[in-house]
């Protein structure tokens, strides 16, 4: 880092130095400062790198994720999750018989919570359960995200 700091010093010197010669020396000075700033610009240049090292690493990951987005469009879903599932006779007096992949069932009981008005008012990621909801939870009230592990109890 010392060294960042010592490159930057050198060119405003150079640049200072650069009006006091004649018009003649200026015209052919030039060039060749020109090639000599390029090395030293390069030089600089990984040294500011190394400390703006955090504001390079933040950038990559974001790269990192743009690139996981394009295979994430050709994922296709998991087998488990598609895969029927004939559920217990308490969840079927809810969602029905039919052999249903788990998301199914998921939003089949979010149909039915909806249609019977049995969300918590007051809290809605609370769903107050009827008669047939308790005999899937086993208690009165559950919270949306105990859903799907309740749900799974009977599900084979």
């Amino acid at each position: 880092m010392a060294t960042a700091k010592k490159a930057p010093a050198k060119k405003p010197a150079a640049k200072k130095a650069a009006p006091a010669k004649k018009v003649a020396a200026k015209k052919a000075a030039p060039a060749k400062k020109v090639a000599a700033k390029k090395p030293a610009a390069k030089k600089a240049a990984p040294a500011k790198k190394v400390a703006a090292k955090k504001v390079v690493a933040k950038k990559a990951p974001a790269k990192k994720v743009a690139a996981k987005k394009a295979p994430a469009k050709k994922r296709t879903p998991n087998a488990a999750f598609m895969k029927a599932m004939t559920p217990s006779a308490a969840l079927a007096a809810v969602i029905g018989t039919a052999a249903v992949p788990r998301t199914e069932v998921v939003s089949k009981m979010w149909t039915y919570i909806k249609k019977h008005g049995l969300q918590d008012s007051v809290n809605k990621r609370n769903i107050n359960a009827d008669d047939k909801l308790k005999a899937v939870f086993g208690k009165a009230q559950v919270t949306m995200f105990e859903l799907a592990g309740l749900i799974g109890k009977h599900l084979k």
